[in-house]
């Protein structure tokens, strides 16, 4: 059986846009993911909402990526892939960042699983863009205008650490779009959309 890790933030926990609650296990993508792939393949959430990739945010604690995934790692040891989808918290306006220092994040991250156990495969997902309106007071002002632009970028920047680092790469962003109702988490439908390309992926990987 494959051992599938899926380390994200809450676009992998499963929020649902606008609420204070998470979709069920059958509606999130890892569940979707689950179940497409089969028996021969088990499936491990690990989304925590608020999570970045270097960044330590100081009203939320143990959000910063790099401080739990060695943790997480060593609890799931017999992982044998690591599905890697951060960057949309790095993005908010008190992080004062941009697409180039997010993905040395993302390296930082990369370089964690390789020294956990360098046979682990990586999958390397660029994330959803962020909505145009998101920094928007009813929707998630923790963004600004900056924000949504520097989303527009991070599939390329991915791309290149993917290549440089020689993990598999996806851009959720060809396949899913933030939902009308916070700009920002995908609805049920996008996650569905969004399983599916990662199930396709994996097959791939292992064919």
């Amino acid at each position: 059986m494959k051992e599938i890790l899926c380390f994200g933030d809450s676009n992998t926990y499963g929020l649902v846009p606008g609420e204070k609650r998470r979709y069920s296990y059958e509606e999130r993508w890892t569940g979707l993911l689950s179940e497409k792939l089969g028996s021969q393949y088990h499936v491990t959430e690990e989304g925590l909402c608020g999570r970045t990739t270097v960044f330590e945010d100081f009203f939320r604690e143990g959000r910063k990526g790099t401080n739990t995934l060695p943790v997480i790692l060593e609890s799931h040891s017999d992982t044998n892939l690591v599905i890697l989808m951060l960057g949309t918290n790095d993005m908010k306006t008190c992080f004062k960042t941009n697409e180039k220092i997010i993905s040395l994040g993302i390296e930082k991250l990369i370089e964690q699983i390789r020294n956990f156990n360098p046979e682990i495969k990586i999958l390397l997902v660029s994330p959803i863009l962020l909505g145009e309106n998101v920094w928007q007071e009813k929707f998630d002002p923790e963004f600004d205008r900056n924000s949504v632009e520097v989303s527009k970028l991070l599939k390329g920047e991915y791309e290149k650490v993917s290549h440089n680092l020689k993990t598999e790469f996806l851009a959720a962003s060809d396949y899913a779009v933030p939902s009308e109702e916070d700009q920002e988490h995908m609805n049920k439908e996008n996650h569905r959309l969004f399983a599916e390309a990662v199930a396709n992926k994996i097959q791939k990987i292992y064919a």
